[in-house]
């Protein structure tokens, strides 16, 4: 997308309730062009780049399509906004276009989930907690500073090599949660996690003092078929749903904890 594609759509100006509300939307894609040149003009978009390509430099293949969640509140958080621009940055730099790319946040609010739709994004309509699947298409997941249990429950919804092999997430470091979790906690509550460990690849995104709580613990993951096929056969045999029954820090918003976990745009159809 190039960079007249973050603006609003055009138009006449209009007044009262509906003028302030296409005003308002007008501050929310403005500032994130801000957010835009700021990752630009650091050097951090151009020392980053790199690393999200190193799965296709490895063999992966291309994204079709990507899936984003737990982006925050963009409007007003100068962090969760500087991410929604580095993954338009990310759509352009792997030439996946907006329309196939789908997001979900509950705390979207509804001008947010119009600013989305003008960028051309899609809205999930309901909170998947996760469970999404690749259903054959290569897909990026962009799921920075998510909750284990979205990863988790990520990694079982695909949980085949020839599945796993068509997705890259970039988000928390894998790594770092296998060094921050007992292992006995790592392998009861996030077990997908645990048994993929030995069949990912990952790099992670380069530091930077002015993005340091933006991107920390940020890495770039990908499953090679290779890799997964010489993982032992029992790894794939139990497939059972998890539920977290025992888990003190679930950090993610389940479908049964809000009343309406459907997306603002479906909300209003």
């Amino acid at each position: 997308m190039a960079a007249g594609g973050w603006r609003a759509a055009g138009g006449r100006r209009r007044w009262g309730r509906a003028g302030g509300e296409a005003a308002e939307g007008g501050a929310v894609l403005r500032r994130l062009r801000e957010a835009r040149d700021d990752l630009l003009s650091s050097g951090f978009w151009a020392a980053s780049a790199g690393t999200v390509r190193a799965p296709l430099a490895a063999g992966a293949e291309p994204p079709a399509r990507c899936v984003c969640y737990g982006l925050g509140r963009f409007s007003g958080c100068p962090a969760a906004r500087h991410q929604l621009a580095f993954l338009l940055l990310l759509l352009e730099e792997l030439g996946v276009p907006p329309g196939r790319c789908s997001l979900f946040d509950p705390a979207f609010s509804a001008q947010e989930a119009a600013a989305l739709g003008q960028l051309g994004l899609r809205l999930l309509p309901d909170n998947e907690e996760g469970k999404h699947g690749v259903e054959g298409s290569a897909t990026l997941f962009y799921m920075v500073h998510c909750g284990k249990a979205l990863y988790n429950n990520l990694l079982w919804r695909n949980w085949s090599a020839g599945a796993l092999s068509k997705m890259v997430i970039i988000g928390n470091s894998f790594k770092g949660i296998e060094e921050r979790l007992l292992s006995r906690i790592l392998e009861r509550d996030y077990s997908y996690i645990a048994k993929v460990l030995k069949g990912t690849e990952e790099v992670a995104l380069p530091t930077h003092p002015r993005y340091l709580d933006t991107f920390n613990d940020t890495s770039v993951h990908w499953f090679p078929l290779q890799k997964l096929k010489e993982l032992s056969p029992e790894v794939w045999d139990f497939v059972e749903e998890p539920t977290y029954q025992d888990c003190d820090d679930l950090e993610i918003i389940r479908k049964e904890d809000r009343a309406d976990q459907r997306s603002p745009a479906a909300a209003e159809s």
